[in-house]
């Protein structure tokens, strides 16, 4: 197998920069009959909360042009049920595996990192997108202050690599990402969804209970791209890029904009075998262009 989409990544060296986006492949091996899960770089996790949520009522998908909208409120089985039965079977699949981490309190963040910190799990993916339910429910993404305080206060409970994964909606993002790696993040995933609205004019109400919801897809990938290219002048620890890749160009454009590896998200939704298909685009572009290494196009914008 060709090493010139070999990455380093957070002390390893992954076989290529493709791993999958939380919440859109589920723990891997729901992909397993389409794809073989090994050739990936990684994959992550869906969501994992400290205890069991039953997620959200009423419509969780909604197509959009370009895109999708989600609803989905984290259903997940539970940080302890993941450890005890999901997670073997996502190391089966791949040498590589991410635990994607949320919570409403930051109590809830530290015991969950304390849970995950005591298994083999290879890195750990920290959604700040989270409500904050002592601040109305503000995710804690959103101020430079919150999601600086959620990271100073698990770094220490957890030896493991620390990914801090990013909302396109906070304040200031830049900003933002330099307060997560001041705080002790090993790397930034960006972008998570965007705060998003639909209306049934018939029923006269919006499609989704909670009134917003996230958008994702290509719609999004140009905004996305921007943001990734920002942060990573921003910043000195690896960028990891998220947003509409669909396809080996798009995902050739993330690593110019300077992110060190990727994932793939909405695209599984509508062919379970694109991230595969995109690791060949990309081994055959490199090998038509010359190039030798990722390294020699990472960040060349």
């Amino acid at each position: 197998m060709s090493k010139t989409l070999e990455v380093k990544f957070l002390g390893t060296t992954l076989k290529n920069p493709i791993m999958t986006a939380s919440g859109t492949f589920g723990y891997g091996i729901e992909f397993s009959p389409y794809m073989d899960v090994g050739r990936l770089g990684g994959i992550i996790s869906k969501g994992l909360t400290l205890h069991p949520k039953a997620g959200n009522d009423g419509i969780r998908i909604w197509e959009t042009p370009s895109g999708i909208m989600n609803s989905i409120g984290l259903q997940n089985p539970g940080v302890h049920h993941f450890i005890e039965e999901e997670l073997h079977v996502m190391q089966d699949l791949n040498d590589y595996v991410v635990a994607n981490l949320g919570g409403n309190t930051l109590d809830d963040y530290k015991e969950g990192i304390r849970l995950l910190d005591a298994t083999d799990v290879d890195a750990i993916e920290l959604n700040i997108s989270c409500p904050n339910v002592k601040h109305g429910g503000m995710a804690f993404g959103i101020r430079c202050e919150d999601a600086e305080l959620v990271v100073s206060e698990v770094r220490p409970l957890t030896s493991k690599p620390m990914i801090v994964k990013l909302s396109p909606n906070a304040y200031t993002l830049v900003e933002l990402a330099k307060r997560v790696e001041g705080a002790g993040a090993d790397a930034v995933s960006l972008v998570n969804t965007f705060n998003a609205m639909v209306i049934d004019i018939f029923k006269r109400r919006t499609v989704f209970n909670n009134k917003t919801a996230g958008l994702s897809g290509p719609a999004i990938r140009p905004i996305a791209l921007r943001m990734v290219y920002e942060v990573a002048k921003g910043v000195d620890i690896p960028v990891v890029g998220i947003g509409g890749i669909d396809s080996w160009e798009s995902a050739i454009e993330f690593i110019m904009a300077g992110a060190t590896t990727l994932q793939i998200g909405t695209a599984n939704l509508t062919n379970p075998t694109a991230a595969v298909e995109i690791i060949d685009g990309m081994e055959a572009f490199c090998q038509k262009e010359g190039i030798q290494s990722l390294d020699e196009i990472r960040g060349i914008i």
